[in-house]
């Protein structure tokens, strides 16, 4: 082999390590891109966890703030039923 035999082997080493490196930037780059998706899907996904739990909390407490009504209001009528005999 002589020199430029030797200057082309280089050469294409060379630019195949360089489409190796950047195919493997653009392969992390698209991952990188792909777990920050997901990562923002699990915020939203939190976020409307959230919500719904107050929700949730809320319908809770006046469930038993009616139940509580209720119970006192068939309490009075048990009292008045019972006055009654």
């Amino acid at each position: 082999m002589n020199h430029t035999d030797w200057a082309g082997t280089i050469g294409a080493g060379g630019v195949f390590l360089f489409l190796m490196v950047a195919v493997w930037q653009v392969a992390a780059t698209w991952r990188a891109r792909m777990l920050a998706a997901r990562e923002d899907r699990y915020k939203r996904l939190a976020a409307r966890y959230a919500e719904l739990l107050e929700d949730n909390v809320e319908l809770h407490r006046r469930t038993l703030e009616e139940l509580t009504v209720a119970r006192a209001s068939i309490t009075s009528m048990e009292k008045m039923m019972r006055s009654v005999d």
